[in-house]
């Protein structure tokens, strides 16, 4: 069965403005490193600071899944809470937005196409949330690909911004493990219900997209904050697929590592670059990435170009790529001992705890599984 009865945009008065055309202002790249290095062999560290430019008025209109478990371990509480959480989307989307619901429980059920937000869809989708009930296996697979094919089926893809809800207590039971279904470049944003939640499955799921995010919504005070910033986000994307290329000089310099924390990456040692793939950009969002270079020993002072720059993006179904920047330092035998900048050693220990954070997250989710297993 094919998804592809998506409704069309209709416009209507307050839609928003008009799309503008692209501009380079869209996004702001800055570099941060030291102008000065030695006529000896040395290492260069780069840091590059890549922002969305802060004006979302011309932003794309957001096509949003909100996949909902109502299986019977999610009744009282919990469900009550998912509808909450509904209520609180459906009415802080825009007539350039549309939403589709799905749930599962031992199966998945597409319960509407995208709809576009208009009073009247408003209403009934109002209606149909309040008319949810849990019952029934929990079968979260089933529930993610329904969501991912109501994506990819839209008959009215171009120019829109994707992403998926996704709602449970993470106790799958039923349909095989979440967490190997392939999203492709749709964002999934899990949100785990409930104190007895089990949050390994649904955060594997949001790591397995670029974009995607985990938030634990014990009580409503989470619940308000996860989901405002989550539709924060939503609403407020300024570029799409957006990727960062860095490219040595021969002769010049060596790219020794790119640090974009688990953003991909994909190298070519042909000409010596390394692109990283961020997907999108929200509005004053930004991403930072470290580049170490070598630089090989040089006989006598002048200025070397060392790295080129460049990025590109989508907006609103169209492309964009920048003009390569060049970063070039001054090779010199009057060196004086420089500090890193403070901004790179700022970064530095961000990334280290944040690597700290992720292994002791994954010994105890592992402990965890074990402890289960145990208990079964």
């Amino acid at each position: 069965m094919s998804f592809n009865d998506d409704e069309q945009i209709i416009s209507t008065q307050d839609s928003g403005s008009k799309p503008i055309p692209i501009t380079p202002g869209r996004v702001q790249l800055v570099s941060i490193h030291n102008n000065m290095v030695p006529l000896e062999k040395s290492k260069l560290r780069v840091m590059l600071e890549i922002t969305g430019g802060g004006s979302t008025n011309d932003r794309p209109g957001l096509d949003l899944v909100a996949v909902l478990d109502v299986s019977g371990s999610m009744g009282g509480e919990k469900i009550a809470k998912v509808k909450t959480a509904m209520l609180f989307m459906i009415y802080k989307l825009s007539p350039i937005d549309r939403l589709s619901v799905v749930t599962f429980e031992s199966g998945a059920k597409r319960l509407c196409p995208l709809r576009q937000i208009t009073e009247n869809s408003q209403k009934e989708l109002e209606n149909l949330i309040n008319g949810l009930n849990a019952s029934g296996g929990t079968n979260i697979t089933a529930g993610l690909q329904t969501g991912l094919k109501v994506i990819n089926d839209r008959s009215l893809s171009g120019g829109r911004s994707v992403g998926i809800m996704l709602m449970s207590d993470g106790e799958q039971n039923v349909g095989g493990d979440a967490a190997k279904v392939p999203v492709g470049n749709v964002p999934v944003h899990t949100f785990g219900f409930g104190t007895d939640q089990d949050p390994v499955v649904l955060k594997a799921i949001a790591d397995n997209s670029i974009e995607g995010t985990f938030s634990d919504v014990q009580n409503m005070d989470n619940l308000s904050i996860a989901f405002s910033q989550c539709l924060a986000g939503l609403l407020t994307l300024v570029v799409e697929d957006l990727r960062l290329k860095v490219i040595r000089y021969e002769d010049e310099s060596t790219i020794e590592q790119v640090i974009a924390g688990s953003y991909p990456q994909s190298k070519d040692n042909a000409n010596g670059s390394v692109t990283v793939t961020f997907g999108g950009l929200y509005a004053k969002e930004v991403r930072k990435v470290i580049v170490d270079l070598l630089l090989p020993a040089v006989t006598q002072e002048r200025e070397a170009d060392v790295l080129q720059i460049t990025y590109s993006y989508s907006f609103q179904g169209s492309p964009f790529e920048a003009n390569p920047a060049t970063i070039t330092v001054r090779r010199t035998g009057k060196f004086a001992e420089q500090q890193e900048r403070p901004e790179v050693k700022i970064e530095e220990t961000r990334l280290r705890i944040v690597n700290v954070i992720k292994e002791a997250r994954k010994m105890a989710e592992k402990k965890t599984s074990q402890c289960s297993g145990q208990a079964r």
